[in-house]
């Protein structure tokens, strides 16, 4: 059955590519009005130009890394929209790498953008959820609740989300839900760019990633969206403090 979000009030952050714009197209689907943030405005326009909708999507550029650059994408989508009933905090970044090949500033790069921007988009937005009773979906990772090889600093960016997550649910109940969803992984352009192309043997690591999971595949964007869309609706009205896992099995065990 479809959701039904029709004229729901909804920022996306990181909106314009991979598992956030599949957030957006199954928003759109539901009848929302949407914000889509994308860190240029180049980038924002252009999404919004190739998805079509332009009377229900509202543009909210700008770098999440920052909380000087989360609060005017807020307020953007706020003023915009006339309020907000759901964010969503999908803006986030990866990179493969072992520890001696991060330095401080690429450590920087993946908790600013990963574990800050999610924290400083819900405290500038939550004056206006408070006013809606609206709720939040910020995006984890399998790679939040077990480690993996190689992606420390994403872990650790990935692990504070899950367990900010929770704690948010504690301090804004009952008035905002807040919840996160944990996808193995995804078919988008930074899987394939950062975690398949950049390896020696891509054919190889492309099917490692196939193989990690017992259902032996990687999600579609859209598999992700639809647990976005369920926990942003109210069917999961009682639903808070949760860390959906979306990963095909990764994290059930060995």
């Amino acid at each position: 059955m479809q959701i039904d979000l029709k004229d729901k009030r909804v920022l996306v952050t990181g909106g314009t590519r991979g598992i956030g714009r599949g957030a957006v197209e199954a928003f759109l689907e539901s009848g929302a009005r949407v914000a889509i943030n994308g860190r240029t405005t180049e980038s924002t326009t252009a999404a919004i130009a190739e998805l079509g909708e332009g009377e229900r999507l509202i543009a909210a550029p700008g770098d999440v890394a920052t909380a000087s650059g989360c609060e005017p994408i807020t307020k953007t989508a706020i003023n915009e929209l006339g309020g907000l009933d759901i964010l969503v905090n999908s803006a986030g970044v990866a990179r493969l790498g072992p520890i001696k090949d991060f330095d401080e500033a690429a450590w920087d790069q993946t908790l600013d953008v990963n574990l800050k921007g999610t924290f400083f988009c819900i405290r500038s937005a939550l004056a206006a959820l408070r006013d809606s009773k609206g709720n939040i979906v910020n995006l984890a990772s399998d790679a939040g609740l077990i480690g993996a090889l190689d992606l420390v600093v994403y872990c650790a960016s990935k692990g504070g989300v899950v367990n900010m997550t929770r704690a948010m649910a504690l301090e804004l109940a009952p008035d905002v839900r807040v919840n996160c969803v944990c996808p193995g992984y995804v078919d988008t352009d930074m899987v394939r760019r950062d975690g398949i192309e950049q390896a020696s043997d891509p054919v190889t690591q492309e099917q490692s990633l196939i193989d990690e999971a017992p259902l032996k595949r990687i999600a579609t964007p859209g598999e992700i969206a639809s647990a976005i869309i369920y926990l942003a609706s109210d069917d999961a009205r009682f639903v808070t403090g949760a860390a959906f896992q979306i990963d095909g099995g990764t994290t059930a065990g060995w």
